[in-house]
Parts: structure tokens; sequence; C-alpha cells
């Protein structure tokens, strides 16, 4: 008899990190098969064949090819791509992870071809409606049919709004399964191939930099607010921001000076990221993932956010949330490098083995 199918729905380069783990324990594990579909939401050239060894994961087994144009124009491609896929093949399921475009579109599209959702980092909110993540977290949630949830906050969001808690499971985090599992094979990695690795070599201590949010790098008042950040903050502890194509454009077009001691280079190959944060002195970010992965690893993170999805990060891991203004952000930071920042713990369950978990109860529905 063949095993049910599942299909993994990934869009974006941290959709990868999220469904690696997952692929290796459905590999160990033998009961289902699956499929890897790769919507196309960001094409990035340097997601080739490296990238996929990199995480220890086959190439996709589906590009749908669907990348550019507006949130609309984006979501729509995807969701008739993904429909001829889900009639042609008919899955047992339709794994999807994170809060992208390519989560939504798959999820409706399965749904309505009667095809059951399994989301993975359920529940997460940030109560920010302006943020489009926050748009497809809640469309998502409000279909699907299993709810793997990271931390409390997930939980009780869905308990809040009314959903079967027998089909929500606490699993832990495979975001935090992907970095344990890079952070254990960098050990022995050569790195010298690595692009922050002479960066590293020739700074002994440092802080690293990542922006992307709109919010922080659309307008030339909120750009020049973090700028104002990164030239004093540099003048204690020099920055390395790797930057988002974007944010760069934004930084030539509105003149933005950041300051002598800020070296800027282009976004970063997973591997070579993690080499550069994870001996960070301290990490100044707006990303989501981020904020979890430092307090995976116990490295202080300051986000420059005013909310945050992942509030066990602040309140058990390494990250505090600072907001927007620069006479509160650099306090803290400058806090982080004079006295070694905050370190928390690992919340409960980030023990590197989500994946077995979340396989282990497909397993159970699927056969």
């Amino acid at each position: 008899m063949s095993k049910p199918c599942i299909h993994l729905v990934a869009g974006a380069r941290p959709n990868f990190m999220k469904i690696a783990p997952i692929v290796r324990a459905l590999q160990a594990d033998g009961r289902l098969a699956w499929k890897i579909v790769h919507t196309g939401q960001h094409y990035d050239r340097d997601m080739n064949d490296v990238f996929f060894e990199e995480l220890g994961i086959p190439q996709p087994d589906v590009r749908l090819g669907c990348g550019g144009g507006s949130h609309a124009a984006q979501t729509g491609k995807i969701m008739q791509a993904y429909e001829d896929l889900v009639n042609a093949e008919k899955p047992a399921a339709c794994l999807v992870v994170g809060d992208v475009n390519s989560t939504l579109a798959c999820s409706v599209v399965a749904k309505k071809a009667c095809v059951p959702v399994a989301h993975v980092e359920a529940g997460l909110r940030s109560g920010d409606m302006t943020m489009p993540e926050e748009i497809n977290r809640l469309v998502t949630d409000a279909i699907s049919d299993w709810f793997f949830v990271t931390e409390p906050s997930g939980y009780e969001h869905l308990k809040r709004e009314g959903k079967d808690l027998s089909i929500v499971y606490d699993v832990g985090h495979v975001m935090v399964d992907n970095v344990l599992f890079q952070a254990e094979k960098l050990k022995t990695m050569d790195t010298s191939g690595l692009e922050t690795d002479a960066y590293k070599k020739a700074h002994a201590r440092y802080g690293v930099v990542t922006l992307h949010r709109p919010s922080n790098v659309d307008s030339a008042e909120a750009l020049e607010r973090i700028a104002t950040v990164l030239r004093t903050v540099s003048e204690e502890l020099p920055l390395i921001f790797p930057v988002h194509p974007r944010t760069r454009a934004n930084i030539e077009k509105f003149g933005i000076d950041l300051g002598r001691n800020v070296t800027l280079m282009g976004p970063q190959a997973y591997m070579s990221f993690l080499h550069l944060w994870k001996d960070a002195v301290v990490v100044l970010t707006d990303s989501g993932g981020l904020q979890e992965e430092t307090t995976a690893l116990g490295v202080p993170c300051i986000t420059m956010r005013e909310n945050t999805e992942r509030p066990v990060t602040v309140d058990e891991g390494s990250n505090v949330l600072a907001g927007t203004d620069p006479a509160k952000i650099i306090p803290l930071a400058l806090d982080a490098i004079r006295h070694g920042g905050k370190r928390g713990r690992r919340p409960a369950l980030w023990d590197g083995k989500a994946a077995e978990r979340i396989v282990d109860i497909l397993a159970g529905k699927l056969l």
C-alpha cells in the first residue's frame, strides 16, 4: 500500500529553514511520503544546490515559479498554480509554515479541495494589523485542521479565538531544530570559505544588524532614526550589516549616513550568517525569526519594533523589545555591550525535537 503523501509548502528562504527539520524527521520516521513544493515567492539566485545541501534536504520536487508582483498578484498566481497541483495529485495533507503569502495561498487552495491543512508556527499574533504577516497568520489559522504551536502565547491566542484545543499541539519550534542542527555542523566545518569569516577574524568583538520591515526602512524619517542608533552604538562597538536590497536602495535614495564603523555587506547564505551572528556581542534587528534564533543560542538581541508576535523570546529568552525611539534603543544596546546583555534561557520544548513530534502526530492522523 502506498504511503500517504504530504505537500510541504515553502515560498521564502526562512520557510526552507522551517521545513528542513520536518524533511529530516520524515526521512527518519519512514511512515509518510512527502513532496517539497517551492512556490517561488522569493526568487533567489542563492537558493541553489548548495543552499539545500546546507540544510540537509533534497531539492524541491515541484517549483511553481510564482515570484514577483504585488501581494494580491503573487497570492493569486500561487493559488492558481497550486490548485492545478492539488487537483492532479490529491495529497493526504498540506503542511504550511510561518506567515508568508505562500502560507495563506496554499492553505486556502488545499482547504477548498478538502485537503487537510497543518499549520506549523500557528497562533502567533503581533496585534498589528498593518503587518501583512499578521493577516496571513489570521487567515491561515481560521481554516487550518491541525495547529502546531511554538510557544505558550500561540496556544492562548488560538484558545481565545475559539479553536478546538484537541487539535492544537505544543510541539516546540522547528526553527530552533534547524539552528541547533546547523550550529552543530559549523563546529566541524572549514569556515574560511564563508563570506563573513574575514570580518570575524578582523574583529574580536562586533555587533550584527538586520533591517527589512517597511515601518523601519521605507521612509527617510524612520531610516534616519535607526541610523542615529547605529552611528552612536558603532562608536562603542563595530557593527556589521548584511543589507536587504530594498533597505540598501532606501539608504542610498534618502542619503542616510550610517557612520564610519558600520560595515555593509550583501545578504548572506544561512551558514555564513549563522557563523557571524552566533558570536556577536549583540544583535540589533527587526526580524521575527532572528528573535527566536538568538534566544536558541543565548545571544543578546535588541528588537527595534513596537511589538512582537514572539513574546516568549522576551519573557524567557535573550531578546529585549526596544521600540523604535533611539532614546530607548541606544541605552539598551550600550548596556548589552558594556555588561554582557540579557542571556535568558531556551524555552520549554525548544530542544531540537519539534519536527519529530510533528511527524509523529501527522502519521497518527493520516495512517
